[in-house]
């Protein structure tokens, strides 16, 4: 009898991206520290439990991860914690988005090759879930569609984009198309039609089958970083792209390509996901019953549904609810929880104090 597992290829490569800052939990996550590379759920980073949930697929291959020149080494050296060597790490010059970081992976793949891409920090919960539609994907991938993971959703979120589907045989649908993050009505409405999911930014699809949508969609984009590929600077395992990488407009393969494929297709997946996009999310997941989270040297009396952190020194929290207090060697934020949103403008405000914040200069007086 034949199986499913018969069916997938050898070769699987999971194609991780690690390029973001991940600024909406700052100030714990920063340019030479983001959220993927921390401890935040459990004792392995996001990047490690990325790498490991994929082990449950059959003909996976060693990882192939994306990021920028200051992630290296401890990309390399988490991945290799875990028993999970990366086969490559393709260094962008600068951060493009995801199309140009997804066909400079494409192109250091044969065509037949199955990619599964996958953001770094990303939580699932139900890990055998994940693993269960991460089959169904490659399955369908390798008959030569272009697959997204579509999350069932659990509640009307103006924080996410969604997908509308069409014909559904059990966990694959039609992918009838991309619409950009609602407001909170619209977002009802999607959830009561029962045609709506959350777009996880997980894909699935062959080499080949990426890059000649690429290539029917955004041939500028491709050729540019196709002359990033060829002069790339390849060692043993990190290959430094080429400055042509640079030229490559900024664009996001959903916008570059899903938008606008007409062989996409979505696999359900209704596994306790969560892009651990914001504080407020990183407490949801922590705290499924909605208690007080607290990591560190942290005291709380009369404190109800926050989130309240310390990297070093002691915090004390007297008698607020749905706060979010964190204390890295940087800085401390201390927030309503429910305006999680809003702590880019503190990144913003924080990035930009640039060398008065590093100088060990005394201010001048005249």
């Amino acid at each position: 009898m034949t199986t499913k597992t018969d069916e997938i290829p050898i070769a699987v490569t999971p194609v991780i991206l690690s390029g973001g800052s991940g600024t909406r939990l700052w100030p714990l996550s920063l340019d030479r520290q983001p959220k993927q590379l921390q401890r935040l759920i459990d004792d392995h980073t996001m990047i490690q439990a990325t790498a490991q949930r994929m082990g449950g697929t059959p003909g996976v291959t060693a990882p192939m991860v994306i990021c920028n020149s200051a992630q290296v080494d401890a990309v390399g050296r988490q991945l290799t914690e875990i028993g999970c060597p990366p086969g490559e790490i393709l260094v962008e010059p600068t951060g493009r988005n995801t199309a140009p970081a997804v066909a400079a992976a494409a192109l250091r793949l044969a065509p037949e090759a199955v990619m599964a891409v996958l953001p770094a920090d990303h939580v699932i919960a139900d890990v055998a879930a994940f693993q269960d539609a991460m089959t169904e994907a490659v399955t369908v991938a390798a008959d030569g569609a272009l697959v997204v993971f579509g999350v069932v959703p659990t509640r009307p979120d103006t924080g996410f984009g969604y997908l509308e589907i069409g014909q559904r045989r059990g966990p694959i649908a039609e992918l009838t198309r991309f619409v950009e993050k609602p407001d909170a009505a619209t977002a009802e409405g999607y959830l009561a039609t029962g045609r709506y999911l959350w777009n996880s930014g997980m894909f699935v699809f062959t080499a080949g089958a990426i890059l000649s949508e690429l290539e029917r969609h955004v041939p500028r984009v491709l050729a540019s970083v196709r002359a990033a590929v060829a002069s790339a600077d390849v060692g043993d395992v990190v290959v430094e792209l080429g400055e042509e990488f640079a030229s490559a407009v900024s664009v996001s393969l959903d916008h570059a390509v899903m938008e606008e494929t007409d062989i996409g297709r979505v696999v359900l997946l209704d596994a306790g996901w969560s892009d651990v996009g914001s504080w407020d999310a990183l407490w949801e997941v922590a705290s499924p019953a909605g208690e007080t989270i607290t990591v560190g040297p942290v005291h709380t009396v009369d404190v109800a549904r926050s989130y309240v952190r310390s990297q070093g020194r002691p915090i004390a929290v007297i008698g607020l609810d749905d706060v979010v207090v964190v204390e890295t060697p940087d800085a401390v934020l201390v927030m309503d929880r429910r305006r999680a949103q809003d702590v880019r403008s503190a990144a913003q405000w924080f990035a930009g104090l640039g060398d008065a914040r590093d100088s060990d200069e005394p201010e001048s007086h005249g």
